[in-house]
């Protein structure tokens, strides 16, 4: 595999890209390193870091419980930075929509599932849990389940349906499974191990106006834009420190229109009030940039990448074998591109990338029980990677034919 034969990158992509990828000093400060692994978390840029210092010598103080300036600096900040997420998603009804902060993609469903969902369901109800998805986004719902049986409301779990080797949600399945008791719809907007868009606008079409659907957009946003109001989603869930801002940082977005309002329960404690200012930083960057270039960035190194692998016979890729190849009319994969060797194991073939310089994961990646059980390697972009990490990488997984 050289570099002649894969997809090329626009110039005017690598100019805008050579000037961001500056801005990651822990990127540049190794060069002899290539960090592969954003869908686990992404590296910060130095405005991100500026934020954090300047917030933290100049207006560090707790949210709400205070009167004096440093207080009320934060307390707008809090409050600012919630506008600001919902203006990232496109929000364009904030009034009829709530923005709550959390620690993660993790805690903000878990908070879902025990606050909200059990007031929401009744006994006989049923709700779609994607049991090939991250355990994130299907170990609550379970969770949920339980709890409420304990209650003697009785609750069915209805799996969401996939497409045969692909990883694809099944939409015509699904909406031959949902019903009129089918009250709830967990899904995935961006697959953490396929890498594909999951099409949420169909799930909507399959399960009906009524329903709610809850969206894990772990690996969707600040990687792609996003559009609530395109999506037509009811709960969008994603983590601050894969969006660029620090860990301990993420966020629940809730429509407020089907079910009853959601409001975290218990006593609302102090904030992570760092990693909210880091989020505030994160978001204005990331619209700077541009996240639409962002995610064309992404999806053609993603598609380099792929257009390389099957050149390769050693390996197999995870995922819709439609949206591997560059041309792809149907070209869905993001910047995600997991991989085996047939022949090495994929915990030896992480540790073998890693002496020469990859930074890659190596597991089965928290999947679920329905997803895949032999461990892979994933390779998950982000805009300071580059076409010569991408050529690199090809030519030593080439030399393990």
């Amino acid at each position: 595999m050289t570099a002649v034969t894969a997809p090329a990158i626009r110039e005017d992509l690598r100019q805008w890209q050579q000037a961001l990828r500056a801005q990651f000093p822990i990127v540049t400060g190794h060069p002899e390193l290539a960090y592969l692994d954003s869908a686990a978390t992404a590296q910060k840029p130095q405005a991100v870091l500026d934020a954090v210092q300047t917030y933290l010598t100049t207006s560090n103080a707790n949210a709400a419980r205070g009167t004096y300036t440093w207080a009320n600096r934060t307390t707008e900040l809090v409050e600012r930075t919630r506008e600001r997420v919902a203006r990232f998603l496109g929000d364009h009804r904030p009034e009829h929509s709530a923005v709550h902060f959390t620690s993660g993609t993790t805690e903000g469903l878990r908070t879902i599932a025990r606050d909200w969902l059990p007031g929401f369901l009744r006994d006989g109800d049923e709700i779609v849990v994607p049991d090939a998805d991250h355990q994130a986004n299907i170990e609550p719902w379970r969770e949920a389940q339980r709890l409420l049986a304990r209650e003697g409301v009785h609750v069915r779990v209805v799996p969401m349906p996939y497409q045969s080797g692909s990883g694809d949600y099944d939409h015509r399945a699904l909406a031959e499974r949902a019903g009129p008791r089918t009250r709830f719809v967990a899904t995935t907007h961006v697959h953490h191990v396929y890498g594909g868009d999951m099409n949420v606008q169909r799930i909507r079409r399959a399960v009906g106006p009524e329903a709610v659907i809850c969206l894990d957009a772990a690996q969707s946003v600040g990687h792609l834009p996003v559009s609530v109001a395109e999506l037509d989603v009811d709960f969008v869930v994603f983590s601050g420190h894969k969006a660029l801002a620090l860990p301990g940082t993420g966020a629940v977005w809730a429509r407020q229109e089907r079910g009853p309002a959601f409001t975290p329960g218990g006593w609302s404690g102090t904030p992570n009030t760092v990693g909210i200012a880091s989020l505030e930083a994160a978001l204005d960057w990331l619209d700077a940039a541009g996240v639409e270039r962002v995610e064309r960035w992404t999806v053609a190194l993603a598609a380099r990448l792929t257009e390389g692998l099957r050149r390769l016979d050693a390996y197999e890729i995870l995922g819709c074998p439609l949206s591997l190849a560059a041309d792809s009319t149907v070209q869905r994969r993001q910047g995600i591109v997991t991989l085996r060797h047939r022949a090495i194991d994929s915990g030896d073939l992480g540790f073998i990338l890693f002496s020469h310089g990859f930074m890659v994961r190596s597991d089965n990646h928290c999947q679920g029980e329905a997803g895949e059980r032999t461990g892979s390697v994933r390779v998950s972009l982000h805009v300071y990677n580059t076409v010569e990490e991408i050529d690199r990488l090809l030519s030593v997984l080439a030399s393990l034919q």
